[in-house]
């Protein structure tokens, strides 16, 4: 598979990487042998890039990637985040940037996934109560302490990633961005541009409604939190609908699937972009492995 640099401080991954949150949390049913299944097949296609966090499945899905990481561990690169706190229970905590916590957040994920290093540590959301150079200063710590190699941010602001990159050099900013999520052309895409900061954009797929296989809302499990989400909803479900029909058209006349037309799409907006579908099962991955070829053309 192709691969492509993220940021200007050495790291380079294939050009898609792996989602793995689902695997673990939030999209209904979960299968942990097709799961594992799952990233063992991205790993023998070439996939280089797997991206977790410690909020999925409160820990559960650090735990998945790990096992399958460490038997393959010399050249794949592991991305996870901090921030966003849950309880065991799953309830969310709210965010939390404070120094003290990084550090043990950082020691608590390299427990559970049994890496000696996380390779690219983002903060997973912004803490509004924190100032972004303490938050920032503490990662940098965990990168001296030889914990972590890379920093990133994930969903923050043009004002604060330069903030951020002034402290350290940031690696990768992670934020959603598809065919129909666009918001980060008029400012974020430039931004990061401009400081040499990689791009991973997450949900490339449109949280799966662009692929074009949910029909109604009742394709999804009762407890899948994409029921949650105004775009899964009433008219707006069936609005979108007609988008992704024409997405199907598209792809039909180019000889592709909606899933590797969609990614395609996004792949062709720069070298700096590494996106991120994620999926836990082995077809629909296999599927969107043929994106970086169409994306080519």
């Amino acid at each position: 598979m192709e691969t492509r640099k993220l940021g200007q401080q050495g790291l380079e991954v294939s050009a898609l990487g792996l989602g793995c949150m689902g695997m673990s949390d939030f999209y209904g049913s979960r299968d942990e042998t097709e799961s594992v299944a799952t990233i063992n097949r991205a790993l023998d296609l070439g996939v280089t890039f797997l991206d977790t966090a410690d909020m999925y499945g409160v820990g559960a899905n650090e735990e998945l990637v790990g096992r399958v990481v460490r038997e393959r561990r010399e050249w794949i690169v592991v991305a996870t985040k901090f921030g966003n706190v849950r309880g065991s229970d799953g309830s969310f905590k709210g965010i939390n940037g404070r120094p003290d916590y990084v550090r043990s957040a950082c020691d608590a994920s390299l427990k559970r996934t049994g890496l000696d290093v996380i390779d690219l540590y983002y903060q997973h959301r912004v803490d509004p109560d924190v100032p972004i150079e303490e938050t920032v200063g503490a990662m940098a710590d965990l990168v001296r302490a030889g914990k972590v190699k890379y920093l990133g941010l994930s969903e923050a602001a043009p004002a604060t990633i330069r903030r951020a990159h002034a402290v350290h050099p940031i690696t990768a900013l992670q934020t959603e961005y598809s065919l129909w999520s666009r918001d980060v052309e008029d400012q974020i895409l430039p931004t990061v541009r401009e400081l040499g900061i990689g791009f991973v954009p997450y949900s490339p797929l449109g949280r799966g409604f662009l692929t074009g296989q949910f029909k109604t809302p009742d394709d999804l499990d009762a407890g899948d939190t994409r029921h949650n989400h105004p775009r899964f909803q009433g008219a707006a479900f069936q609005k979108n609908l007609d988008l992704v029909a024409a997405i199907g058209t598209m792809a039909a006349d180019k000889g592709c699937t909606p899933a590797q037309l969609a990614l395609a799409w996004v792949l062709r907006q720069g070298e700096d972009i590494v996106p991120i579908p994620g999926t836990k099962r082995r077809k629909y991955l296999e599927d969107n492995l043929g994106a970086p070829r169409r994306g080519a053309k």
